[in-house]
C-alpha cells in the first residue's frame, strides 16, 4: 500500500513539474521551428517570414553594414556584387528575362527607368511610399530614389600650379584651351552620375548648343573612366588636373590628405536620383520586395544609409525624416524634368559613344 502512495506522489509531482515547467520552452521551440537562423522575435510578429538569399548587385560594397542589419533583423543572408547602374543594365537585358540577382541597390535613376520600360522590373508597394516625395519614385512602383547624387569638379591644386593653371568655375570654363588634356569624366555609358552631366547640360543648354560643347568639351578630355569613382582616384593620385566627379563627404574628406579643391560651378550643379529596385522573376522576390520595405519604413535604417553614403539627399526624398538635414545650397542645383533621364538615354547614348572615339578605351 506504501509503494502505491509513494508510487501516486511521484506520478502528481511529474504531472505538476509538467503543468507549471514546461509551457515557456514548448512555445519558444515552436516559434524556433518557424525561423530561420538568425531571424529575430520581430520579424515573426511584424513582417513576412523570408529565408534563403538575397542577392544584390550595388554600386558599392560599403553597403554590407546595412545589408548585415537585415540579415540580423530577419535572417536573410545577402550576397553583395559592386557593379556600375550601367553595367546592371546590360547585364540585366542579357540575361533575358531570368535575372541572376534579386535587388539592385544604387546607381543613376536613368537606367531604373530604362529598366522598368523594358519590362525588367518588379512592382514593389508598402505604405511609407507615401512619405516620398512624388520626383522621387516611380508612381507604379517599379523603382524608388535611395538618396541623390550632385557632380562638381575635383582639382589637383598642385597640378594645376605647375601647368601655371588657374581653377575652373564653371561648365564654361571647362572649353578653355589652356586645359587640353588635364580633364577627366566617366564614360556616361557605364556611369550613371556622368549621364546625369550629359543628360542635364543638354536640358540646360538646348540641343543644339549642348552637343557643341559636348564636342569642344571632347578636345579637352584626356580620358573617360569605366567607373563613376574613376576622376576623383585619378586626380588625387596626380594623373589629371581636373576631375568631373561627384561631390559628397568622402571627397570633402580627401582635402585633409591631398592638396585638392572642390568647386560648385556657377552655372548650375547637376544632380540624379540614385535608385533602388526588385528585379523581375528573380529567385528572391519575397525579400528583396521586403528588403525595399523595411528601408523606408525607418528612420533608422534611412539614416544609416545616409551614413554609409556620406550624403544627405536623403531628406530630399523623405520629407518627413528625422535627424538629417541637407548641407548644400540646394538652389544651386540645375532645373531638371527627370523624366528625360529614361526615354532619352538611348539616343544620347548612341550620339555621345562616337563622340568618345578611343578615349574610352577599357584599360
Amino acid at each position: 500500500m506504501k509503494k502505491i502512495i509513494s508510487l501516486l506522489l511521484v506520478m502528481l509531482m511529474l504531472l505538476g513539474m509538467v503543468a507549471c515547467g514546461t509551457t515557456d520552452p514548448v512555445e519558444t521551440q515552436d516559434q524556433t521551428e518557424g525561423q530561420t537562423e538568425g531571424q529575430t522575435q520581430a520579424q515573426t510578429e511584424d513582417s513576412p517570414v523570408l529565408s534563403g538569399t538575397m542577392k544584390v548587385v550595388a554600386t558599392s560594397d560599403a553597403y554590407v553594414t546595412l545589408f548585415d542589419k537585415f540579415t540580423q533583423e530577419t535572417g536573410v543572408k545577402v550576397e553583395l556584387l559592386s557593379m556600375s547602374s550601367g553595367e546592371v543594365l546590360s547585364k540585366l537585358r542579357a540575361e533575358g528575362g531570368t535575372p541572376s540577382a534579386d535587388l539592385w541597390f544604387g546607381g543613376g535613376i536613368d537606367a531604373f527607368m530604362s529598366a522598368k520600360e523594358d519590362g525588367l522590373l518588379e512592382q514593389v508597394t508598402f505604405d511609407a511610399a507615401e512619405n516620398l516625395a512624388d520626383e522621387f519614385k516611380d508612381s507604379e512602383g517599379y523603382w524608388y530614389s535611395k538618396g541623390i547624387t550632385i557632380v562638381g569638379f575635383l582639382v589637383n591644386d598642385v597640378l594645376l600650379e605647375d601647368l601655371q593653371l588657374t581653377a575652373p568655375t564653371s561648365w564654361a570654363d571647362l572649353l578653355k584651351e589652356e586645359y587640353a588634356g588635364e580633364i577627366i569624366m566617366s564614360n556616361p555609358a557605364v556611369s550613371g552620375t556622368n549621364y546625369s552631366v550629359v543628360n542635364a547640360l543638354l536640358q540646360t543648354m538646348g540641343e543644339e548648343e549642348g552637343w557643341k560643347y559636348f564636342e569642344e568639351l571632347n578636345e579637352n578630355i584626356a580620358y573617360y573612366g569605366r567607373r563613376g569613382s574613376d576622376p576623383k582616384n585619378k586626380v588625387s593620385s596626380d594623373e589629371f588636373a581636373i576631375g568631373i566627379s561627384y561631390i559628397d563627404r568622402t571627397i570633402e574628406a580627401l582635402l585633409a590628405d591631398y592638396p585638392l579643391s572642390i568647386v560648385y560651378p556657377t552655372d548650375g550643379m547637376p544632380w540624379v536620383p540614385e535608385g533602388v529596385a526588385v528585379f523581375k522573376n528573380a529567385e528572391n522576390v519575397d525579400a528583396a520586395a521586403y528588403f525595399v520595405e523595411w528601408l523606408f519604413s525607418s528612420d533608422e535604417n534611412q539614416l544609416l544609409l545616409a551614413e554609409i553614403d556620406q550624403k544627405d539627399g536623403i531628406a530630399l526624398i523623405n520629407p518627413t525624416l528625422e535627424g538629417l538635414e541637407v548641407a548644400f545650397d540646394t538652389s544651386i542645383l540645375m532645373e531638371l524634368d527627370l523624366s528625360l533621364f529614361g526615354s532619352q538615354r538611348e539616343d544620347i547614348l548612341a550620339k555621345f559613344e562616337p563622340l568618345m572615339g578611343d578615349k574610352a578605351v577599357e584599360e
